[in-house]
């Protein structure tokens, strides 16, 4: 056994272990990392010992710039945490600060927010798949998958003014209402999206290679997946059917009809399975939304000032990667005296070495694709 230095982060291998160990450094500008993430890998030849992640090379310091803001100003914070859910993130956000204040939601509102977050979804899974797809060395994939994620863009950018980064909701509802050609754009992007879905469908799902590639590979089980902390797609996949939407329904969402995918092997083509089937899910709920919009105004009355009373509180929300938390601390001001948002990204991410040891290099890029994180939602 060859005796070399050990890391900060690693453990001591056991002293009857005969192995050649190394280590290499993944990131953080590595293409398949999905942002500035350092993996730094020990290895035995191929395979894999240890994955040690290394965060914050994006850290911002975004909860402590929370504090010098006012509430109204934080909510565009939030797009740039996880900037594939900055719809859903506003509205994490927005909930918290309405159960503080006491805001209620005209049903216009609620309705225009289910439609958004839920394309949304559509839109993040879609990213999800191209680089799933890429990573594994589908280049087709990876340009189909963000052919629709564009059209759903559009209908972002003539709504909220920006494709990215929204900042479009608003304690009480949104900061405008929808333009009379919402309806009929997105009624025509679910009837294309049905059909590019089956295509996308019988482009990967049953592809060998996709599939050698996948099955049986990062395994997580249902125990880890709830001890680490995970959430979304990841902890479904293990068999756990927990959605924020079904079990602390926000907003609309208790009274409408969609499933909640679950798959139990908890490996890599599940995780991928998983956002699969909740594309068809969000397709059901934006239907059942769309034609019941209803007339009336799309934000209760706007404060000239936002204050909190005194007290902390908490809502959560289920984002395309999972449970994004936010708690609010407030003295009384027009600004919090602390903002922690709890990002699904991190609990995810920590999985990554009890889901990759014993696995191939190669592997180690198909698993971090289908945890799907996105790193500056961990680097706040």
């Amino acid at each position: 056994m060859s005796k070399n230095i050990l890391l900060p982060g690693f453990r001591e291998p056991p002293v009857d272990e005969d192995f050649e160990e190394f280590y290499i450094n993944m990131g953080p500008q590595h293409p398949s990392t999905h942002g500035a993430l350092r993996l730094v890998v020990r290895l035995d030849g191929e395979k894999i010992i240890e994955v040690v992640p290394h965060l914050g090379y994006i850290h911002r310091g975004m909860e402590k710039q929370a504090e010098k803001l006012n509430y109204i100003q934080y909510i565009m914070m939030s797009d740039r945490q996880d900037y594939l859910t900055a719809i859903q993130n506003n509205l994490g956000v927005c909930l918290a600060l309405e159960k503080g204040a006491g805001i209620g939601v005209p049903e216009r509102a609620e309705y225009i927010r289910v439609i958004l977050a839920e394309l949304s979804r559509i839109a993040s899974h879609l990213v999800f798949y191209a680089c799933f797809g890429g990573d594994l060395g589908g280049q087709t994939v990876l340009l189909y998958g963000f052919k629709e994620r564009e059209m759903i863009h559009d209908i972002f950018e003539e709504v909220t003014g920006s494709r990215l980064t929204t900042n479009f909701f608003r304690p009480g509802g949104s900061n405008k209402d929808i333009p009379d050609t919402f309806v009929p754009r997105v009624k025509a992007l679910l009837k294309h999206l049905e059909g590019a879905l089956s295509d996308y469908d019988r482009l990967l799902t049953k592809n060998i290679a996709a599939m050698d590639r996948s099955v049986g590979v990062g395994v997580l089980s249902k125990e880890d997946a709830i001890a680490y902390g995970c959430s979304g797609p990841v902890l479904r996949a293990s068999g756990v059917s927990y959605d924020v939407r079904k079990n602390d329904p926000y907003s609309i969402y208790s009274s409408l009809d969609f499933n909640v995918p679950v798959f139990y092997n908890g490996d890599c083509y599940d995780r991928y399975l998983i956002r699969f089937q909740e594309m068809y899910e969000s397709i059901k709920i934006i239907k059942q939304c769309i034609d019941k919009i209803p007339n009336g105004p799309y934000r209760s009355k706007e404060k000239p000032i936002f204050k909190l009373p005194n007290g902390s509180f908490y809502a959560a929300t289920e984002t395309a990667k999972g449970l994004y938390g936010t708690y609010v601390v407030s003295t009384g001001g027009n600004s919090p005296y602390r903002i922690h948002t709890r990002s699904p990204s991190f609990g995810n991410l920590a999985a990554l070495n009890t889901m990759a040891k014993g696995q191939r290099l190669s592997d180690l890029v198909t698993i971090l694709a289908t945890i799907d994180p996105v790193i500056p939602e961990i680097d706040r």
